[in-house]
Order: C-alpha cells, then sequence, then structure tokens
C-alpha cells in the first residue's frame, strides 16, 4: 500500500499545519538580556532573604552545605513562583506601552 501523499492532499495538509497569522501570533520572546534581568531579580532577594533567615540555624555548617540548603529552597521558589511573575508583570508594562 503506497502511504505517499498526492499533490492535493499534501498541500491540504499543509495548509492545515500552517503557523498562524502575524495578528494572532503571540507576542515576541524578551531578548536574553530581559530574562537575565528579570531572573536576576527574582534570585538576588530570595538568596539574600534565605541567607538571613538561615544564617543562625546553618552558623557552624560547611559553606557547601549551607549553599545546597539555600540552594533546595531558593531553585524552586524562583521557577515555580517569582520568574513566572515578574515575567506577567513585565508583559503587562510591554502591553501598555505599546499601546501608547
Amino acid at each position: 500500500m503506497d502511504n505517499t501523499l498526492s499533490p492535493a492532499s499534501a498541500a491540504t495538509a499543509a495548509q492545515s499545519t500552517a503557523l498562524p497569522s502575524a495578528s494572532s501570533a503571540a507576542p515576541a520572546a524578551p531578548s536574553v538580556h530581559v530574562r537575565a534581568v528579570i531572573t536576576w531579580l527574582a534570585i538576588f532577594p530570595l538568596v539574600t532573604l534565605g541567607m538571613l533567615a538561615s544564617a543562625p540555624l546553618t552558623d557552624g555548617w560547611h559553606p557547601v552545605l549551607r549553599a545546597l540548603v539555600l540552594t533546595l529552597l531558593v531553585v524552586p521558589a524562583a521557577v515555580y513562583v517569582v520568574v513566572p511573575r515578574l515575567f506577567a508583570a513585565y508583559g503587562v508594562i510591554r502591553r501598555r506601552r505599546s499601546r501608547q
């Protein structure tokens, strides 16, 4: 049995899988520089607060163990909570500026 498409059915398949038009396309992703700044804005305060909060408990610990525990808390908080909210806020600001 022949599994190839005829030219007419191939054209129909290509049209059905075509990319959406420019008017309905998603906005462009932020540049790598914007992503780096937003990520830093999430990580720095979390690390600072984590270090201050954990200092009394981890004072005598080896620095590598302190870093391990801190990153076990900071990275998930940043990835799942803080960074998505910062990107959402960035998107709102960007849309407001594009309307003006």
